[in-house]
């Protein structure tokens, strides 16, 4: 199955979708004493893994994070191969005063931003399909 590569379809049917939770973002050495079921995101880098999972989780396995972010799902399935979507939709949330980190799967892309911007954040992103 393949995803759109239209950008103006894309952004006019994206969807945005504020996922429950506050996520945060993780380095860790291994995955030994975390349960795979508990993580949204493992990165493996060259200093180490990084790993996104929800607050709660890192607060009880007394893991450091920094940043506290709400995710953002575009429902849209999106191509790999499409040009375009992340810089127009962060470019559009930078205008706003938004960061954000984003994550390209297979089906979507996810958005994170910081918890205080949630929100705002949908509206921006919602404005594309208006």
């Amino acid at each position: 199955m393949t995803g759109e590569s239209n950008l103006e379809r894309l952004l006019k049917t994206m969807k945005p979708k504020l996922n429950i939770g506050d996520f945060v973002f993780c380095s860790v050495k291994d995955l030994k004493s975390i349960d795979l079921e508990d993580i949204v995101l493992i990165f493996k880098e060259e200093e180490a893994i990084t790993i996104i999972l929800k607050k709660e989780i890192a607060d009880t396995l007394k893991l450091d994070y920094s940043f506290i972010s709400s995710w953002i799902t575009l429902t849209v399935h999106s191509s790999l191969e499409a040009v375009g979507l992340t810089a127009a939709f962060s470019t559009s949330l930078s205008e706003n005063g938004i960061s954000c980190n984003v994550v390209a799967a297979f089906y979507h892309d996810h958005i994170f931003v910081d918890k205080r911007d949630a929100e705002k954040a949908l509206g921006v992103l919602s404005r594309f399909s208006e």
